[in-house]
């Protein structure tokens, strides 16, 4: 529901403390506001919560998972010499002639088979490639798997990772994570002003029960989780379909969108000789991969690499770097398939400091940037949310003494700010709805709602008292 719980005005009255809430005259007008935010928030947002956050958690646990179920595709005894990349390749076409080669990641490790990964293919989805894995020694072809995105996440990862993010749904399913997405931070922060404007004697769990402890619980374990709801927010909100858009406008507008290095193949009259027209939709073109490669080593891009063919017959190879595990190695260059010159560099280190905090923000929010320790504080993340979440239903329930909507958090909370509070708070509101609007739209939906409801009481009050 929430990531911090509701304070003394959502409970019952208690004896007063010597310890005062800080800075009353501040907190006051805004507390009742904050407290009914919270309270629509967590009851209404917290069931897309919850489906993130257990989705979250199955996402967390699929890295080892993958390993474990394809360790045949992707791992090979270590045997005395690898084959050349180009018979590695002919290999994987000669088993799997479907399609065309749109890359190639040459065996990173010893004990790794190498990925030729062809799109096109006949049963495979447009955004996905079917990988062919061969043993780098001895050019056996150990099975074929459809692979998703840049990180090689395999079937198993690939829908567990699916189900997070849309439900399996397309794009209309991608509102629900960016719904939960806009909204965690918001019930984080709120959260924390709750608990924190508490009064001290209030905030502990030993030697309570009832609603009083499920309360304790759900703030102490709100305030230590928050800065990774946070976290997750932000940067899930940078990939989404809305709010993303948008971000990616203000990157842009600023010069900080994400740089790519130049495919233009400069091979003069000979530019295009062995280019992709007429290949048959194999990689070789011009001077080869195995050369091609070499050209990317003698630049620095170590392992793992991904080598991408020519798009036509103007157009370079593109090597680069795909390791997004401290430290990212995202370096790239092109190689002039006529010459097996390279064409252009681009450093990861001169990216703009936004796109490397988006970089490293993505790849922390999926688990990939720290190996099995981010993987790990994914899960515990996942599961303190799911906590917090049922923490706070109950709470709801309590609250009502066994009623089934509980007893009602007063209306009207807005009406008590002073406008010169009201007035700042409602055009930053207005201007955060703009670029995240779905929760934009439903914040004010929620306060359409508080007014309704807050004139039904008072007409029903009213015909009651005739």
């Amino acid at each position: 529901m929430s990531t911090a719980p509701s304070t003394a005005t959502d409970e019952a009255p208690q004896p007063s403390s010597p310890s005062p809430a800080p800075s009353p005259s501040r907190w006051a007008p805004l507390r009742p506001l904050v407290l009914r935010l919270h309270f629509y928030a967590g009851v209404l947002v917290a069931p897309f919560l919850l489906v993130a956050a257990v989705t979250g958690l199955l996402y967390a646990g699929s890295f080892q998972a993958e390993r474990i179920v394809y360790a045949h595709e992707t791992t090979v005894p270590v045997g005395r010499t690898k084959l050349p990349l180009s018979e590695q390749v002919a290999a994987a076409r000669k088993a799997h002639p479907e399609g065309t080669v749109s890359a190639v990641r040459p065996s990173p490790e010893a004990d790794a088979t190498t990925r030729v990964l062809l799109s096109g293919v006949k049963g495979v989805d447009a955004d996905h490639t079917l990988a062919v894995f061969v043993d780098p020694y001895t050019g056996k072809v150990r099975g074929a798997l459809e692979q998703y995105g840049s990180t090689g996440a395999l079937p198993l990862r690939t829908w567990i990772d699916e189900l997070h993010r849309d439900l399996h749904l397309g794009e209309t399913g991608r509102l629900y994570s960016e719904f939960a997405a806009s909204w965690l931070w918001v019930i984080a922060g709120g959260g924390l002003l709750l608990w924190f404007s508490r009064r001290r004697a209030l905030r502990k769990i030993r030697g309570t029960s009832g609603r009083r402890r499920t309360l304790g619980l759900h703030g102490s374990v709100g305030v230590w989780a928050a800065a990774g709801f946070f976290f997750l927010s932000a940067t899930g909100l940078t990939w989404s379909t809305y709010a993303g858009a948008n971000i990616d406008e203000l990157r842009t507008s600023l010069g900080q969108a994400t740089p790519s290095v130049s495919a233009a193949a400069t091979g003069g009259e000979h530019a295009g000789h062995g280019g992709a027209a007429g290949t048959g939709g194999n990689a070789e073109h011009g001077v080869g991969l195995d050369k091609v490669l070499a050209a990317a080593r003698a630049k620095g891009l170590g392992d793992p690499v991904e080598i991408v063919p020519p798009a036509d017959a103007n157009s370079a190879y593109v090597v680069k770097q795909v390791r997004r595990s401290w430290p990212e190695k995202q370096d790239s260059v092109a190689v002039d398939p006529a010459t097996g010159q390279v064409t252009d560099v681009l450093r990861f280190d001169d990216y703009p400091v936004l796109a490397k905090l988006t970089r490293w923000g993505i790849d922390l929010h999926t688990g990939v940037l720290f190996g099995i320790v981010n993987q790990i504080a994914l899960a515990l993340l996942a599961l303190a949310l799911i906590l917090l979440i049922l923490w706070g239903y109950r709470m709801w329930w309590q609250r009502g003494r066994g009623s089934a909507f509980g007893r009602p958090i007063p209306r009207g909370a807005w009406v008590q700010v002073p406008p010169y509070i009201l007035v700042p708070a409602m055009a930053a509101v207005a201007v955060l709805g703009y670029f995240v609007p779905l929760l934009g739209i439903p914040l004010a939906a929620f306060v359409v709602l508080d007014v309704v409801l807050g004139e039904f009481t008072r007409r029903r009050g009213r015909v009651a008292g005739e």
